[in-house]
């Protein structure tokens, strides 16, 4: 993630890489001492017969990674790098990327090293559905179901429990 080419004329530029290269494309970048940064999420799958989370880690765009360096002295070396298949560009030359957009992006990673998505979402925790026909009641968050596109939440009315299956950004975490 780090490097040492940060001078004042270098800037950063989107490096689309070869199918699945992405990680192979910043280490070799990194042998050139360009600084390099590649976002990553991490998702679960879930296993089909048991149903069991399994933590994936996957590029947050997939095929780009971000590189800071001297398009005047650096972009054929760059060019032809073992997992890099060019560099974005527009019209005849590369395209800078705003340092603002990098800050931004890397604001949003946690501790783990992974962009983090809105609230995180724990068993147990109390959320409100903000959407659809149960909009306003309040659950209790169960478990997050097809690569955290739904989550299921226990509901508690009048007497009568139900879980019941929400796209997840239909809730968010109740705030006591």
């Amino acid at each position: 993630m780090s490097g040492e080419n940060t001078s004042s004329t270098s800037a950063w530029y989107a490096i689309y890489t070869k199918p699945l290269q992405e990680d192979r494309a910043g280490s070799n970048l990194r042998a050139w001492n360009l600084e390099t940064f590649t976002p990553k999420i991490q998702e679960r799958r879930y296993n089909q017969f048991t149903g069991k989370p399994t933590p994936v880690t996957k590029p947050f765009f997939p095929r780009y990674i971000f590189a800071r360096f001297e398009a005047e002295t650096m972009l054929h070396k760059v060019s032809f790098v073992r997992g890099v298949h060019s560099v974005v560009g527009f019209g005849a030359g590369p395209a800078p990327i705003d340092d603002e957009l990098i800050e931004i992006i890397k604001s949003r990673m946690g501790e783990d090293g992974f962009v983090n998505f809105g609230e995180q979402l724990k068993r147990g925790d109390r959320v409100l559905i903000n959407d659809g026909p149960v909009k306003d009641f309040v659950g209790i968050f169960e478990r997050e179901v097809s690569a955290s596109e739904r989550v299921v939440v226990l509901l508690t009315c009048a007497k009568y429990q139900c879980r019941l299956s929400v796209g997840r950004e239909q809730v968010t975490k109740a705030h006591s």
